[in-house]
Protein backbone atom coordinates (compact mmCIF):
# COMPACT_ATOMS: atom_id res chain seq x y z
CA UNK A 1 0.00 0.00 0.00
CA UNK A 2 1.22 3.48 -0.79
CA UNK A 3 1.96 6.37 1.59
CA UNK A 4 -0.64 9.04 0.83
CA UNK A 5 1.73 11.71 2.16
CA UNK A 6 4.35 10.82 -0.44
CA UNK A 7 1.73 11.04 -3.20
CA UNK A 8 0.65 14.46 -1.91
CA UNK A 9 4.24 15.71 -1.71
CA UNK A 10 5.43 14.34 -5.05
CA UNK A 11 2.61 13.24 -7.34
CA UNK A 12 4.91 13.42 -10.38
CA UNK A 13 7.25 10.77 -8.95
CA UNK A 14 4.28 8.53 -8.09
CA UNK A 15 2.85 8.86 -11.59
CA UNK A 16 6.25 8.14 -13.11
CA UNK A 17 6.49 4.92 -11.09
CA UNK A 18 2.97 3.84 -12.02
CA UNK A 19 3.63 4.68 -15.69
CA UNK A 20 6.37 2.04 -15.66
CA UNK A 21 3.60 -0.40 -14.70
CA UNK A 22 1.50 0.77 -17.64
CA UNK A 23 -0.83 2.89 -15.47
CA UNK A 24 -1.39 6.61 -15.95
CA UNK A 25 -3.06 9.58 -14.29
CA UNK A 26 -3.46 7.87 -10.94
CA UNK A 27 -2.25 10.66 -8.68
CA UNK A 28 -5.14 12.90 -9.76
CA UNK A 29 -7.65 10.19 -8.79
CA UNK A 30 -5.93 9.55 -5.47
CA UNK A 31 -5.56 13.23 -4.59
CA UNK A 32 -9.14 14.04 -5.59
CA UNK A 33 -10.49 11.43 -3.16
CA UNK A 34 -7.99 12.50 -0.53
CA UNK A 35 -8.98 16.14 -0.97
CA UNK A 36 -12.69 15.36 -0.68
CA UNK A 37 -12.04 13.24 2.43
CA UNK A 38 -9.95 15.94 4.11
CA UNK A 39 -12.47 18.67 3.18
CA UNK A 40 -15.31 16.66 4.74
CA UNK A 41 -13.28 16.07 7.89
CA UNK A 42 -12.40 19.77 8.16
CA UNK A 43 -16.01 20.81 7.55
CA UNK A 44 -17.19 18.36 10.22
CA UNK A 45 -14.68 19.81 12.67
CA UNK A 46 -15.88 23.35 11.91
CA UNK A 47 -19.51 22.31 12.30
CA UNK A 48 -18.65 20.60 15.59
CA UNK A 49 -17.02 23.79 16.88
CA UNK A 50 -20.11 25.78 15.90
CA UNK A 51 -22.35 23.23 17.60
CA UNK A 52 -20.26 23.33 20.76
CA UNK A 53 -20.39 27.13 20.82
CA UNK A 54 -24.17 27.17 20.32
CA UNK A 55 -24.66 24.49 22.97
CA UNK A 56 -22.85 26.61 25.53
CA UNK A 57 -25.15 29.54 24.76
CA UNK A 58 -28.37 27.56 25.06
CA UNK A 59 -28.28 27.60 28.85
CA UNK A 60 -27.56 31.31 29.01
CA UNK A 61 -30.49 32.09 26.70
CA UNK A 62 -32.78 29.92 28.81
CA UNK A 63 -31.64 31.62 32.03
CA UNK A 64 -32.16 35.11 30.60
CA UNK A 65 -35.71 34.27 29.57
CA UNK A 66 -35.01 34.96 25.89
CA UNK A 67 -37.27 32.24 24.50
CA UNK A 68 -36.72 33.18 20.85
CA UNK A 69 -32.92 32.98 21.22
CA UNK A 70 -33.24 29.77 23.18
CA UNK A 71 -35.28 28.12 20.44
CA UNK A 72 -32.97 29.45 17.70
CA UNK A 73 -29.90 28.04 19.44
CA UNK A 74 -31.58 24.69 20.07
CA UNK A 75 -32.50 24.47 16.39
CA UNK A 76 -28.95 25.42 15.42
CA UNK A 77 -27.46 22.70 17.62
CA UNK A 78 -29.85 20.14 16.12
CA UNK A 79 -29.03 21.34 12.60
CA UNK A 80 -25.31 21.15 13.26
CA UNK A 81 -25.60 17.62 14.64
CA UNK A 82 -27.32 16.50 11.43
CA UNK A 83 -24.68 18.34 9.36
CA UNK A 84 -21.84 16.72 11.34
CA UNK A 85 -23.33 13.25 10.90
CA UNK A 86 -23.67 13.78 7.14
CA UNK A 87 -20.12 15.12 6.85
CA UNK A 88 -18.73 12.21 8.87
CA UNK A 89 -20.58 9.77 6.61
CA UNK A 90 -19.09 11.53 3.59
CA UNK A 91 -15.60 11.39 5.10
CA UNK A 92 -15.98 7.67 5.86
CA UNK A 93 -17.20 6.97 2.34
CA UNK A 94 -14.34 8.92 0.78
CA UNK A 95 -11.85 7.22 3.11
CA UNK A 96 -13.19 3.79 2.12
CA UNK A 97 -13.00 4.70 -1.57
CA UNK A 98 -9.44 5.99 -1.11
CA UNK A 99 -8.38 2.83 0.73
CA UNK A 100 -9.96 0.64 -1.95
CA UNK A 101 -8.13 2.56 -4.68
CA UNK A 102 -4.77 2.43 -2.89
CA UNK A 103 -5.21 -1.27 -2.04
CA UNK A 104 -5.65 -2.03 -5.73
CA UNK A 105 -2.54 -0.19 -6.92
CA UNK A 106 0.72 -2.14 -7.43
CA UNK A 107 4.03 -1.36 -5.83
CA UNK A 108 6.36 1.13 -7.50
CA UNK A 109 9.19 -0.72 -9.29
CA UNK A 110 12.72 -0.11 -8.06
CA UNK A 111 14.73 2.43 -10.01
CA UNK A 112 17.11 -0.29 -11.24
CA UNK A 113 14.36 -2.56 -12.60
CA UNK A 114 14.49 -2.93 -16.40
CA UNK A 115 11.50 -1.63 -18.34
CA UNK A 116 9.69 -4.19 -20.47
CA UNK A 117 6.38 -5.70 -21.49
CA UNK A 118 6.68 -9.36 -20.48
CA UNK A 119 9.04 -12.21 -19.59
CA UNK A 120 10.89 -11.79 -22.88
CA UNK A 121 12.27 -8.50 -21.53
CA UNK A 122 13.66 -9.96 -18.30
CA UNK A 123 17.41 -9.57 -17.89
CA UNK A 124 19.71 -12.48 -17.09
CA UNK A 125 22.22 -11.69 -14.33
CA UNK A 126 23.70 -15.12 -13.61
CA UNK A 127 24.08 -18.56 -15.10
CA UNK A 128 25.42 -21.59 -13.22
CA UNK A 129 26.23 -25.09 -14.41
CA UNK A 130 26.33 -26.63 -17.85
CA UNK A 131 23.41 -28.73 -19.05
CA UNK A 132 24.50 -32.34 -19.24
CA UNK A 133 25.21 -33.71 -22.70
CA UNK A 134 22.96 -36.72 -23.32
CA UNK A 135 23.62 -39.25 -26.08
CA UNK A 136 19.89 -39.93 -26.30
CA UNK A 137 16.81 -37.76 -26.72
CA UNK A 138 15.74 -36.61 -23.25
CA UNK A 139 12.05 -36.80 -22.37
CA UNK A 140 9.85 -34.85 -20.00
CA UNK A 141 9.44 -36.03 -16.41
CA UNK A 142 6.04 -37.69 -16.90
CA UNK A 143 7.34 -39.71 -19.88
CA UNK A 144 10.16 -41.42 -17.97
CA UNK A 145 9.80 -45.20 -17.50
CA UNK A 146 11.06 -44.76 -13.92
CA UNK A 147 8.02 -42.70 -12.93
CA UNK A 148 5.18 -44.49 -14.69
CA UNK A 149 3.97 -46.13 -11.47
CA UNK A 150 4.81 -43.20 -9.21
CA UNK A 151 3.10 -40.31 -11.02
CA UNK A 152 -0.62 -41.07 -11.27
CA UNK A 153 -2.59 -38.33 -12.97
CA UNK A 154 -5.52 -40.56 -13.87
CA UNK A 155 -6.35 -41.46 -10.26
CA UNK A 156 -5.84 -37.84 -9.21
CA UNK A 157 -8.30 -36.72 -11.91
CA UNK A 158 -10.82 -39.23 -10.57
CA UNK A 159 -10.32 -37.92 -7.04
CA UNK A 160 -10.10 -34.20 -7.70
CA UNK A 161 -10.09 -33.27 -11.39
CA UNK A 162 -7.37 -31.94 -13.65
CA UNK A 163 -4.07 -30.50 -12.43
CA UNK A 164 -3.66 -32.85 -9.50
CA UNK A 165 -1.34 -35.82 -9.07
CA UNK A 166 -0.96 -38.81 -6.77
CA UNK A 167 2.69 -39.54 -5.93
CA UNK A 168 3.63 -42.98 -4.68
CA UNK A 169 6.58 -45.26 -4.08
CA UNK A 170 10.02 -43.98 -5.00
CA UNK A 171 8.68 -40.71 -6.43
CA UNK A 172 6.86 -39.83 -3.21
CA UNK A 173 10.01 -40.72 -1.25
CA UNK A 174 12.25 -38.47 -3.35
CA UNK A 175 9.68 -35.66 -3.16
CA UNK A 176 9.73 -35.88 0.64
CA UNK A 177 13.52 -36.06 0.69
CA UNK A 178 13.80 -32.87 -1.34
CA UNK A 179 11.65 -30.91 1.11
CA UNK A 180 13.61 -32.24 4.10
CA UNK A 181 16.93 -31.42 2.42
CA UNK A 182 15.82 -27.86 1.70
CA UNK A 183 14.61 -27.28 5.26
CA UNK A 184 17.83 -28.63 6.74
CA UNK A 185 20.01 -26.39 4.59
CA UNK A 186 17.96 -23.26 5.29
CA UNK A 187 17.76 -23.84 9.05
CA UNK A 188 21.23 -25.25 9.72
CA UNK A 189 23.27 -23.18 7.27
CA UNK A 190 21.24 -20.19 6.07
CA UNK A 191 20.00 -18.80 9.37
CA UNK A 192 16.25 -19.28 8.95
CA UNK A 193 13.94 -20.29 11.78
CA UNK A 194 11.67 -23.15 10.81
CA UNK A 195 7.95 -22.52 11.26
CA UNK A 196 4.88 -24.69 10.86
CA UNK A 197 1.92 -22.53 9.92
CA UNK A 198 -1.79 -22.85 9.13
CA UNK A 199 -2.73 -23.16 5.47
CA UNK A 200 -6.12 -21.59 6.19
CA UNK A 201 -5.94 -17.85 6.89
CA UNK A 202 -8.31 -14.98 7.60
CA UNK A 203 -9.19 -12.63 4.77
CA UNK A 204 -7.27 -9.73 6.32
CA UNK A 205 -4.07 -11.78 6.10
CA UNK A 206 -4.53 -12.08 2.33
CA UNK A 207 -5.01 -8.32 2.19
CA UNK A 208 -1.85 -7.86 4.24
CA UNK A 209 0.42 -9.52 1.68
CA UNK A 210 -1.44 -8.21 -1.36
CA UNK A 211 -3.29 -11.28 -2.66
CA UNK A 212 -6.52 -9.37 -2.05
CA UNK A 213 -8.49 -7.52 -3.22
CA UNK A 214 -7.20 -7.76 -6.78
CA UNK A 215 -6.29 -11.44 -7.14
CA UNK A 216 -9.03 -13.28 -5.29
CA UNK A 217 -9.81 -15.43 -8.34
CA UNK A 218 -6.30 -16.91 -8.16
CA UNK A 219 -6.93 -18.47 -4.74
CA UNK A 220 -9.50 -20.68 -3.05
CA UNK A 221 -11.91 -19.54 -0.32
CA UNK A 222 -13.84 -21.82 2.02
CA UNK A 223 -17.54 -21.39 2.65
CA UNK A 224 -16.89 -19.92 6.10
CA UNK A 225 -14.51 -17.22 4.85
CA UNK A 226 -11.05 -18.72 5.29
CA UNK A 227 -8.61 -18.67 2.39
CA UNK A 228 -6.29 -21.50 1.40
CA UNK A 229 -2.80 -20.06 1.19
CA UNK A 230 -1.27 -19.74 -2.29
CA UNK A 231 2.13 -19.68 -0.58
CA UNK A 232 3.51 -19.69 2.97
CA UNK A 233 4.47 -16.07 2.32
CA UNK A 234 0.99 -15.20 3.59
CA UNK A 235 1.14 -16.70 7.12
CA UNK A 236 4.88 -16.15 7.59
CA UNK A 237 4.83 -12.45 6.66
CA UNK A 238 1.68 -11.81 8.67
CA UNK A 239 3.38 -13.05 11.84
CA UNK A 240 4.32 -9.37 12.30
CA UNK A 241 0.89 -8.04 11.29
CA UNK A 242 -0.10 -5.18 13.61
CA UNK A 243 3.10 -5.37 15.64
CA UNK A 244 5.66 -2.73 16.58
CA UNK A 245 8.94 -4.62 16.95
CA UNK A 246 12.07 -3.80 18.87
CA UNK A 247 15.04 -2.87 16.71
CA UNK A 248 17.01 -5.80 18.14
CA UNK A 249 14.35 -8.25 16.88
CA UNK A 250 15.37 -7.61 13.28
CA UNK A 251 16.21 -9.17 10.94
CA UNK A 252 13.73 -12.01 11.43
CA UNK A 253 13.99 -14.93 9.03
CA UNK A 254 11.43 -17.71 8.70
CA UNK A 255 11.20 -20.82 6.54
CA UNK A 256 8.24 -23.17 6.21
CA UNK A 257 7.32 -26.23 4.19
CA UNK A 258 3.62 -26.13 3.35
CA UNK A 259 0.95 -27.24 0.96
CA UNK A 260 -0.01 -24.40 -1.39
CA UNK A 261 -3.22 -23.93 -3.36
CA UNK A 262 -3.78 -21.91 -6.53
CA UNK A 263 -6.70 -21.85 -8.93
CA UNK A 264 -4.39 -21.04 -11.88
CA UNK A 265 -7.23 -18.88 -13.17
CA UNK A 266 -4.96 -16.96 -15.53
CA UNK A 267 -3.12 -19.95 -16.99
CA UNK A 268 -5.77 -21.81 -18.97
CA UNK A 269 -4.14 -24.15 -21.43
CA UNK A 270 -0.59 -23.65 -20.12
CA UNK A 271 1.55 -26.59 -18.95
CA UNK A 272 -1.39 -28.96 -18.72
CA UNK A 273 0.83 -32.05 -19.13
CA UNK A 274 2.73 -33.34 -16.13
CA UNK A 275 3.00 -31.69 -12.73
CA UNK A 276 4.61 -28.36 -13.62
CA UNK A 277 1.47 -26.33 -12.90
CA UNK A 278 -0.83 -27.81 -10.27
CA UNK A 279 -3.73 -26.62 -8.13
CA UNK A 280 -2.12 -28.20 -5.03
CA UNK A 281 1.64 -28.31 -4.57
CA UNK A 282 4.36 -27.95 -1.94
CA UNK A 283 6.92 -25.23 -1.41
CA UNK A 284 9.66 -24.45 1.03
CA UNK A 285 9.18 -20.71 1.49
CA UNK A 286 11.61 -18.16 2.92
CA UNK A 287 10.44 -14.86 4.47
CA UNK A 288 12.61 -12.11 5.93
CA UNK A 289 11.55 -9.07 7.96
CA UNK A 290 14.24 -6.37 7.98
CA UNK A 291 15.00 -2.73 8.58
CA UNK A 292 14.77 -0.61 5.41
CA UNK A 293 18.50 -0.04 5.09
CA UNK A 294 19.18 -3.78 5.13
CA UNK A 295 16.56 -5.06 2.70
CA UNK A 296 18.62 -4.82 -0.50
CA UNK A 297 21.44 -6.87 1.01
CA UNK A 298 18.90 -9.36 2.38
CA UNK A 299 17.42 -9.75 -1.07
CA UNK A 300 20.80 -10.72 -2.47
CA UNK A 301 21.36 -13.08 0.45
CA UNK A 302 18.01 -14.82 -0.03
CA UNK A 303 18.65 -15.19 -3.75
CA UNK A 304 21.95 -16.90 -2.95
CA UNK A 305 20.18 -19.20 -0.48
CA UNK A 306 17.76 -20.39 -3.17
CA UNK A 307 20.51 -20.71 -5.76
CA UNK A 308 22.58 -22.72 -3.29
CA UNK A 309 19.93 -25.44 -3.11
CA UNK A 310 20.13 -25.94 -6.87
CA UNK A 311 23.91 -25.96 -6.79
CA UNK A 312 23.94 -28.62 -4.07
CA UNK A 313 21.60 -30.69 -6.23
CA UNK A 314 23.82 -30.16 -9.27
CA UNK A 315 21.01 -28.60 -11.31
CA UNK A 316 21.98 -25.96 -13.91
CA UNK A 317 20.07 -22.70 -13.59
CA UNK A 318 19.98 -19.08 -14.57
CA UNK A 319 18.82 -16.05 -12.58
CA UNK A 320 16.95 -13.14 -14.16
CA UNK A 321 15.72 -9.76 -12.96
CA UNK A 322 12.06 -9.34 -13.82
CA UNK A 323 11.18 -6.34 -15.97
CA UNK A 324 8.35 -3.97 -15.07
CA UNK A 325 5.85 -5.85 -17.24
CA UNK A 326 6.54 -9.18 -15.50
CA UNK A 327 6.96 -7.87 -11.95
CA UNK A 328 4.53 -9.12 -9.30
CA UNK A 329 1.83 -6.81 -7.93
CA UNK A 330 3.36 -6.14 -4.53
CA UNK A 331 7.06 -6.27 -5.38
CA UNK A 332 9.74 -3.66 -6.05
CA UNK A 333 12.33 -6.12 -7.36
CA UNK A 334 12.19 -9.83 -8.15
CA UNK A 335 14.84 -12.36 -9.10
CA UNK A 336 13.44 -15.41 -10.88
CA UNK A 337 15.63 -18.50 -10.71
CA UNK A 338 15.03 -20.83 -13.65
CA UNK A 339 16.21 -24.42 -13.59
CA UNK A 340 17.26 -26.32 -16.73
CA UNK A 341 14.75 -28.95 -17.87
CA UNK A 342 16.28 -31.10 -20.62
CA UNK A 343 12.92 -32.65 -21.48
CA UNK A 344 11.65 -29.21 -22.48
CA UNK A 345 15.07 -28.00 -23.66
CA UNK A 346 14.62 -24.78 -21.74
CA UNK A 347 14.94 -23.07 -18.37
CA UNK A 348 11.76 -22.91 -16.24
CA UNK A 349 11.05 -20.91 -13.10
CA UNK A 350 11.62 -22.75 -9.83
CA UNK A 351 11.91 -19.78 -7.46
CA UNK A 352 10.98 -16.10 -7.25
CA UNK A 353 12.84 -14.06 -4.63
CA UNK A 354 11.30 -10.63 -4.09
CA UNK A 355 11.60 -7.48 -2.06
CA UNK A 356 8.35 -5.69 -1.25
CA UNK A 357 9.92 -2.78 0.62
CA UNK A 358 7.34 -1.28 2.99
CA UNK A 359 4.41 -2.05 0.65
CA UNK A 360 3.15 -5.06 2.63
CA UNK A 361 4.14 -3.54 5.97
CA UNK A 362 1.82 -0.58 5.39
CA UNK A 363 -1.05 -2.94 4.62
CA UNK A 364 -0.25 -4.93 7.77
CA UNK A 365 0.74 -1.93 9.93
CA UNK A 366 4.00 -3.68 10.85
CA UNK A 367 6.62 -1.34 12.33
CA UNK A 368 9.79 -1.31 14.41
CA UNK A 369 11.30 1.08 16.96
CA UNK A 370 14.65 2.46 15.74
CA UNK A 371 17.43 1.95 18.29
CA UNK A 372 18.39 5.60 17.84
CA UNK A 373 14.93 6.72 18.95
CA UNK A 374 12.28 8.59 17.05
CA UNK A 375 8.96 7.45 15.65
CA UNK A 376 8.38 3.81 14.73
CA UNK A 377 9.09 3.01 11.08
CA UNK A 378 7.61 0.44 8.73
CA UNK A 379 9.64 -2.74 8.32
CA UNK A 380 10.61 -4.13 4.93
CA UNK A 381 9.42 -7.58 3.91
CA UNK A 382 10.95 -10.11 1.52
CA UNK A 383 9.95 -13.57 0.36
CA UNK A 384 11.25 -16.30 -1.88
CA UNK A 385 10.84 -19.96 -2.76
CA UNK A 386 13.59 -22.08 -1.45
CA UNK A 387 12.39 -24.06 -3.50
CA UNK A 388 9.16 -25.21 -5.14
CA UNK A 389 9.35 -28.90 -4.19
CA UNK A 390 7.38 -30.34 -7.12
CA UNK A 391 9.39 -28.40 -9.66
CA UNK A 392 12.60 -29.48 -7.96
CA UNK A 393 11.40 -33.08 -8.33
CA UNK A 394 10.78 -32.50 -12.04
CA UNK A 395 14.29 -31.07 -12.44
CA UNK A 396 15.91 -33.95 -10.54
CA UNK A 397 14.08 -36.51 -12.66
CA UNK A 398 14.77 -34.87 -16.00
CA UNK A 399 18.40 -33.99 -15.35
CA UNK A 400 19.13 -37.41 -13.87
CA UNK A 401 17.47 -39.49 -16.59
CA UNK A 402 19.47 -42.23 -18.29
CA UNK A 403 19.14 -43.92 -21.66
CA UNK A 404 17.65 -47.06 -20.09
CA UNK A 405 14.79 -45.09 -18.49
CA UNK A 406 16.26 -45.03 -14.99
CA UNK A 407 17.11 -41.89 -12.99
CA UNK A 408 20.36 -41.14 -11.18
CA UNK A 409 19.69 -39.07 -8.06
CA UNK A 410 21.81 -36.16 -6.74
CA UNK A 411 24.44 -36.96 -4.11
CA UNK A 412 22.86 -34.43 -1.72
CA UNK A 413 19.73 -36.58 -1.45
CA UNK A 414 21.46 -39.90 -0.72
CA UNK A 415 21.53 -39.41 3.09
CA UNK A 416 17.78 -38.66 3.02
CA UNK A 417 17.12 -41.87 1.06
CA UNK A 418 19.17 -44.14 3.37
CA UNK A 419 21.91 -44.48 0.83
CA UNK A 420 19.70 -45.14 -2.18
CA UNK A 421 21.14 -43.50 -5.31
CA UNK A 422 18.81 -44.14 -8.23
CA UNK A 423 15.34 -45.08 -9.44
CA UNK A 424 15.32 -48.03 -11.77
CA UNK A 425 13.38 -48.09 -15.04
CA UNK A 426 10.88 -50.28 -13.15
CA UNK A 427 10.35 -47.53 -10.56
CA UNK A 428 12.32 -49.06 -7.68
CA UNK A 429 14.51 -47.00 -5.39
CA UNK A 430 17.91 -48.72 -5.14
Amino acid sequence: MHDIRLIRDNPEAFDAGMARRGLSGLSSQVLALDGDRRAAIQAAETAQADANKAAKSVGAAKASGDEDEFQRLRALVSEKKAEIAALNDTAKAKDAALSELLMGLPNVPGDDIPDGDDEDDNVEIKRWGTPRAMDFKPVEHYELPAVQDGLDFETAAKLSGSRFVVLSGAIARVHRALAQFMLDVHTEENGFTEAWTPVLVREEMMYGTGQLPKFGEDSYQTTNGWWLVPTAEVPLTNIVNGLTLEDSYLPRRYVAHTQCFRSEAGSAGRDTAGMLRQHQFEKVEMVSITKPENSAAEHSRMTACAEGILERLGLPYRTVVLCTGDLGFGMKRTHDIEVWLPGQDMYREISSVSIAGDFQARRMNARFKPASGGKPEFVHTLNGSGLAVGRALIAVLENGQEADGSVTLPDALHPYLRGKTRITAEGLLV
